[in-house]
């Protein structure tokens, strides 16, 4: 392909470094402008006019921050005008595509690829769980075999919780990608309240493998009773108490090993119990070598799942990756990447997490990502990485160049010495919550005028149009607030007005104690 480059005089080095690999013919043309963003009909057309041949060339690409129309222009020259990437850096790879992707007139060049990119994984993995042979299903999730691990969350206490606060809780976890949902039952839990919180979930997500989580065999019972579809779990304590309902219910069944202080003990435990299990006639087992907190062996309890799988290539794995990552003062976006990377090699079917302290919120959604990621990876013979999906939140994969710029005439900048307040009013500004839906809040003194949104943009808009600031430097005040705001909002913090972006300097994303919501109607 033959294809023209429009830049601007700024971008001109970094654009001929970027096309000088390109497998494809490749012009950069220089317009009497800076900023490439800034071109138009009529920069491109007089620049294009100093060219020959243009009519043999088969793309134009502009800057992925124009936002002028070039449809004219395309209809004169009877040659494509689409949108390159919005930074010169990424034309390398968007060159590699040029003759196989047809590029987009609203759409830069990069998200269209990035784009492309998460279609492409999204139909991928579900044709490999299409085909995947499966060792058994529970409902029709498939366990096991060369499917995906499954991502199984926990309700904690679920035996507690109101019948509504059972199925939001729920519901959140199928949004976030649960395959499965297990409710966690309370020490002292009565059977009638185990058979209550299995039949709210069943009764709200009837095609949802559903599990129950105690050593109690009179409680293990009354969630079969409820009609559960998998029990956590069992070992020489239970197995002979409620084996034979198991078996005769057709139950998955999660088997762990007996406490012991040995590791070679654990794991021998592991499989005495599973050969009483299927002596009892239970055909669905999932064994459980337990994975143990950092600072209390997890190392001795990875060689345990390592040694299983040695031992047995069949049985499915139950990896507790919450067991880690609530015991952690660290972001869980990363610990759950890694835990699932681990769980990848050693061969693990089910990724079992609560989203039960702060810092473990969205563990779930990361999990189910991650487990994608690796069937990806597994299928491509590679590491998780240029997969179309990944958990990156607030590092880049790759960063962009940084300008350099002489010192000379700049203007340092220092805080203002003086505080006006704005005639107008002022603002209190919070995150709330609002029929089960967080959202941004501001109210403003004295008009008890209240606006919400998602995003600082469409608040400080709205805020601009009722023209309730008259300060520039309030507006500047609410501009920066609700960008904090707004950055709370979406990477599920709380928000404290004036206070820093975060709380401390290790914690980025998450954090270890939530303040409250305010909630209103």
């Amino acid at each position: 392909m033959r294809i023209l480059l429009l830049t601007g005089r700024k971008a001109e080095h970094m654009v001929r470094d970027a096309v000088k690999d390109s497998p494809h013919r490749c012009e950069v043309i220089v317009q009497d402008i800076d900023i490439a963003a800034f071109s138009t009909y009529g920069s491109v057309r007089r620049a294009l006019q100093k060219r020959a041949e243009i009519g043999s060339s088969d793309l134009i690409l502009v800057s992925g921050l124009c936002r002028a129309d070039f449809s004219r222009l395309e209809d004169e020259l009877n040659i494509p005008v689409r949108l390159g990437p919005r930074n010169a850096y990424d034309l390398t790879e968007t060159l590699r595509y040029a003759d196989k992707l047809d590029f987009s007139t609203k759409v830069p060049a990069d998200m269209l690829l990035a784009n492309k990119r998460r279609e492409n994984a999204t139909k991928r993995l579900h044709a490999l769980e299409t085909e995947a042979k499966e060792k058994f299903c529970i409902k029709t999730v498939k366990i096991g075999g060369d499917a995906r691990m499954k991502v199984c969350a926990e309700l904690v206490d679920a035996t507690l919780m109101t019948e509504e606060a059972i199925r939001q809780r729920i519901g959140y976890y199928l949004k976030c990608g649960a395959d499965m949902v297990d409710i966690g039952v309370h020490i002292g839990a009565k059977p009638e309240e185990v058979r209550r919180a299995v039949s709210t979930a069943r009764e709200f997500a009837p095609d949802v493998p559903i599990s129950v989580d105690t050593m109690s065999p009179e409680l293990i019972l009354a969630g079969i009773e409820a009609g559960v579809d998998m029990v956590l779990s069992l070992n020489g304590t239970n197995i002979a108490a409620v084996g034979d309902v198991i078996a005769s219910e057709g139950i998955a069944a999660v088997i762990v090993p007996d406490s012991d202080n040995t590791v070679h003990m654990d794991l021998q435990s592991l499989f005495a119990n599973i050969k009483k299990a299927r002596d009892m006639g239970i055909e669905r087992i999932i064994a459980d070598p337990v994975l143990d907190v950092v600072g209390y062996g997890i190392g001795a309890s990875l060689h345990r799942y390592y040694l299983f799988r040695q031992r047995n290539a069949d049985i499915p794995l139950f990896f507790g990756a919450g067991n880690v990552t609530e015991l952690i003062d660290a972001d869980s976006t990363g610990v759950n990447a890694v835990l699932a990377g681990i769980a990848y090699d050693i061969g693990a079917d089910i990724l079992f997490t609560p989203e039960y302290s702060d810092k473990a919120r969205g563990s779930v959604k990361e999990l189910r990502v991650a487990s994608e990621m690796m069937m990806l990876a597994k299928a491509r013979n590679s590491p998780p990485k240029d997969l179309g999906l990944d958990l990156l939140i607030m590092k880049e994969k790759r960063s962009k160049p940084i300008p350099q710029l002489s010192d000379s005439g700049v203007i340092e900048a220092e805080p203002a010495r003086k505080w006006r307040l704005d005639p107008a009013g002022s603002f209190r500004i919070a995150i709330v919550e609002i029929n089960g839906r967080r959202t941004i809040c501001v109210e403003h003194q004295p008009s008890g005028r209240r606006i919400t949104g998602v995003n600082a943009k469409e608040v400080m808009d709205t805020i601009l149009r009722l023209n309730l600031v008259s300060l520039l430097e309030h507006v500047a005040y609410l501009s920066r607030e609700l960008t904090k705001a707004e950055f709370a909002l979406r990477f599920g913090r709380s928000y404290e007005q004036d206070g820093a972006m975060v709380g401390a300097d290790s914690v980025i994303c998450g954090e270890k104690h939530r303040k409250p919501f305010i909630y209103t109607r």
